[in-house]
């Protein structure tokens, strides 16, 4: 990061609100820093953070899946003493069957779903990869690919018993090439590990998470997931270059190219990546990671409705072009959230609507004066009444901390039905305004925010307690209203447990059927995630 002196704008557009320099950084009341999840193994309020400490706390009990959710077991066979007898001689000393280390891989970090496993795996290559799936296989039992466990749909824990086969200890980087920035690694290497290897040597990662502390990159990739720097870099889609995966019956597939131009036949890790671990378990990633950019502002600002909102992300786009690298948007309520279980001081006048934009650039001057630009055009149009702008690291992680951690701040409000739907901008923000005249008192918090650039809506709805009555209220009216803008039931978190029923609102009867087609062939027995992404057959 280049700092450099605040722009002449600045002096005026704080005007009306004195102070704002000691709001957002004053002692007692600091924007935190830190990216969520961080600490390992450690509770904080109903959060469960994830790490790689050889203890699991005691933590509160969660339902279990199999009680909340409609879902049958189906006829997998359960782990006998020979079984662990053959992994303990696959990978000796790596076999868990502890029962605190099993409750912590048994939930998922929002505390929502609880399968009942026995047994945790943990490999180092792909080759024990390969022959605990082929015994598995043998076996017909169930498996549970699992990374950093921080999903946000349930896909990342088992319903039942499945063996939950942890990509942890597969956490080496296999090479780096400083010219062409390709970076080849395996599955569990954790995301900021990553940004942090790739940025000594000039580079960063084409993906940013809240949980890029501790995400892994296979589940990234398993996932799908968009994130933060979706709007600069596109989706794992187009960066990704090759796999390696290793197929339900321990066939290993070595797709993993690091050719940027690759035109013989069918792209096959394309059928891997968002595939959420049903049809096989990725054990390497080869990735093609952007320079890192020299000058980096982040400007976080107050707008007076949702139509001021997107008509400056017009004029963003215009005015700053191909700096623009992140156009976040959260409303007032997760602001108040943020401040209330947080205590995440707001650095800027309160406003019904807020949004962070952030340039990434190669030259400070250069991006500095367009900044100053869109800001200036910005606030003498009305479309801002307040902002702040972060040009140093620290003051910059400030900001994204506002909006990084309202999933945080929502979780310690009570239980939340989460919703993460693709719509047209323009009608990006009606489903909150609807949903809160539909719910009324029935919800304590209905708050809507996420990456406005890549029509991304994150739609959160807070309850003291999970309810049936209230779940009844949210579903289908959700996916129906989604349906009908032609929108996506599923942006960016995928379709894991709760939303695999959901998937025919976004894809017609043929394309579902396809997709169970591809399941058959790749994994006739079903043993990978079962009771995930896909709906029942018809």
């Amino acid at each position: 990061m280049v700092s450099h002196q605040v722009p002449r704008w600045s002096a005026w557009i704080f005007r009306a609100s004195p102070g704002w320099q000691r709001t957002a950084c004053a002692p007692g009341a600091s924007v935190g820093q830190q990216r969520w999840p961080r600490i390992p193994w450690q509770v904080s309020g109903p959060l469960a953070f994830r790490g790689c400490a050889s203890t699991a706390p005691r933590v509160p009990r969660v339902m279990p899946t199999s009680e909340r959710y409609p879902v049958q077991r189906l006829p997998f066979s359960v782990v006998s003493e020979e079984d662990l007898a053959a992994f303990e001689r696959i990978i000796p000393g790596r076999v868990i069957t502890d029962p605190e280390e099993l409750e912590v891989a048994n939930v998922d970090w929002l505390r929502t779903v609880r399968g009942c496993s026995k047994v945790l795996l943990r490999p180092r290559t792909t080759e024990e990869v390969s022959h605990i799936l082929r015994h598995c296989h043998q076996r017909n039992l169930a498996v549970n690919p699992q990374g950093g466990n921080t999903g946000m749909v349930g896909g990342s824990v088992p319903v039942f018993d499945e063996i939950i086969l942890s990509t942890a200890l597969m956490n080496q980087v296999i090479s780096f090439h400083d010219v062409s920035g390709i970076l080849v690694c395996q599955a569990g290497c954790v995301l900021e590990e990553l940004n942090h290897y790739v940025q000594e040597r000039g580079f960063i990662m084409p993906l940013d998470l809240g949980a890029k502390g501790s995400c892994h990159i296979g589940g990234n990739v398993a996932t799908n997931a968009g994130g933060l720097r979706f709007l600069r870099y596109g989706s794992l889609r187009g960066t990704v270059l090759g796999l390696e995966v290793v197929l339900a019956d321990g066939t290993v597939l070595d797709c993993l190219t690091s050719l940027r131009k690759d035109n013989t036949g069918y792209d096959l890790k394309q059928l891997f990546i968002g595939s959420e671990g049903t049809l096989g378990v990725i054990t390497a990633v080869s990735i093609s990671c952007p320079p890192r950019p020299k000058a980096v502002n982040v400007a976080f600002l107050g707008c007076p409705g949702f139509a001021e909102v997107l008509q400056a992300f017009s004029t963003c786009k215009g005015t700053l072009g191909e700096i623009l690298s992140a156009f976040e948007f959260m409303d007032a309520e997760c602001m108040q959230l943020v401040g209330q279980h947080l205590h995440l001081a707001r650095p800027v006048r309160e406003s019904p609507f807020y949004i962070l934009v952030e340039t990434s650039g190669s030259s400070a001057e250069h991006d500095a004066e367009k900044l100053d630009g869109f800001l200036e055009q910005a606030l003498g149009s009305g479309l801002v009444t307040d902002g702040t702008v972060g040009t140093d690291q620290s003051k910059a992680q400030s900001l994204w901390a506002l909006r990084e951690r309202i999933t945080e701040a929502l979780s310690h409000d009570g239980y939340v039905f989460k919703y993460d739907v693709s719509l047209p901008v323009e009608r990006f923000y009606d489903l909150v305004s609807d949903l809160r005249a539909r719910l009324g008192p029935r919800a304590k918090h209905v708050v809507g925010y996420g990456h406005l650039g890549d029509g991304n809506l994150h739609l959160n709805v807070t309850a003291e307690a999970f309810s049936t009555a209230l779940l009844g209220a949210l579903e289908p009216y959700v996916y129906t209203w989604t349906a009908a803008q032609r929108g996506s039931v599923s942006a960016e978190h995928g379709l894991g447990l709760r939303k695999k029923d959901v998937l025919g609102y976004s894809k017609p009867p043929t394309a579902v059927q396809l997709m169970w087609q591809l399941k058959a062939l790749l994994d006739p027995r079903g043993l990978l995630n079962p009771y995930k992404t896909l709906p029942a057959h018809a």
